[in-house]
């Protein structure tokens, strides 16, 4: 919005001129967003327990687990709106509106809060850990993927070719099979984060680096010079979704700010399916579908150990973990949350590195 306002001045005044750099307005961005959780987190806060939007804690847990997170019964949920707040307003700011893609991961992120949303307020009403059926879930996603997928395989600047890491050309064209491989990216993304959702500050955190990883991506995808001298996919337009990233990026760290142990709110899954969501669709445009798996490398380590648990319970009748979301087997091995939190950040952070060295490693 403000582009389109105070950029047409700039003969009027030369400084106007900043607003034409996707890297200033993608740091205002980040700013803005943060700054709205910041100011308006207390708000939001009092007003979720007035309503008494409190998260449930399942009794259910291993023996010891619950003794561990019962102190977390009552404390506000569905954060997420918060999020989603701050990632919208500060896009329709600093973002080019005129933008497709922008839009596209703007309304993919508020779909996928509202499926969020919807499920956050039922657990409150049932007061247990029961939301929305699981198929009512996927049914929402998977209308989101179909969308996402056609209008990558009708783009005819993007298209349905799967690109791996450390590898220079598109490895294969998935034609209309992308429909379903957008599915597969999305609900994998989503619940992934929502899987991570478990501790204090823990998917926020790694949302940190796996959002600025995609910002910066994003830019160089967008950037004719750059994208050549990389030897990326290149697609017109894509660096305005370096905005939507840092937008992501700073609403994460000011959400941080209030879920950093001990928590003041938790995101629910309002936020977890929303963010998640919305770097999946992210991916896709810049065909870094493949990279997901190494720059969410913690968020696909979650989602994996409740797979393996499942599997190797149903096989053998017992458990490979302790417990599965992989951070509470740490924690009743004796592990502080606090611990876990940060080393689960480093490995974040080095996989961050790692997603942004195989653009030059191929």
């Amino acid at each position: 919005m403000l582009y389109h306002i105070l950029y047409p001045l700039r003969d009027i005044w030369f400084g106007f001129n900043v607003f034409k750099y996707i890297t200033f307005r993608a740091s205002m961005a980040a700013v803005t967003s943060f700054l709205v959780c910041i100011i308006f987190g207390p708000v939001l806060i009092n007003i979720l327990k007035r309503f008494n939007a409190g998260q449930y804690v399942r009794k259910e847990h291993v023996e010891g687990l619950y003794d561990l997170h019962k102190h977390k019964e009552g404390t506000p949920t569905m954060g997420g709106v918060l999020i989603l707040v701050a990632v919208v307003l500060s896009t329709l700011f600093w973002s080019k509106l005129n933008n497709d893609y922008v839009l596209l991961c703007l309304a993919g992120t508020v779909w996928l809060g509202g499926i969020g949303f919807m499920d956050d307020v039922l657990k409150l009403k049932n007061k247990s850990a029961k939301g929305i059926r699981a198929l009512s879930k996927l049914l929402g996603q998977m209308c989101l993927a179909v969308i996402v997928g056609l209008f990558v395989l009708k783009n005819g600047n993007i298209g349905g070719d799967l690109y791996l890491p450390f590898v220079k050309n598109a490895v294969c064209n998935l034609g209309v099979f992308y429909i379903l491989f957008s599915f597969i990216v999305i609900a994998g993304a989503s619940n992934a984060v929502n899987l991570t959702d478990g501790l204090d500050g823990l998917a926020t955190g790694c949302m940190v680096f796996v959002t600025l990883t995609y910002a910066a991506i994003s830019y160089l995808t967008g950037h004719v010079e750059m994208s050549r001298y990389l030897q990326i996919f290149y697609l017109p337009g894509a660096g305005e979704l370096a905005v939507f990233c840092a937008a992501l990026a700073g609403a994460s760290l000011g959400f941080l700010w209030f879920n950093s142990h001990p928590a003041s709110v938790f995101m629910g899954d309002t936020g977890s399916l929303a963010m998640g969501g919305a770097i999946a669709i992210v991916s896709m445009l810049i065909k870094k579908e493949m990279l997901l798996i190494i720059t969410g490398g913690v968020l696909v380590a979650e989602a994996l150990s409740v797979i393996l648990q499942v599997f190797y319970f149903k096989t053998f009748k017992k458990r490979l973990f302790l417990m599965s979301p992989i951070h509470h087997h740490f924690q009743i091995k004796g592990l502080h949350e606090s611990k876990i939190t940060v080393r689960f950040w480093i490995i974040a952070a080095i996989l961050a590195l790692v997603s942004i060295a195989t653009l030059k490693v191929r």
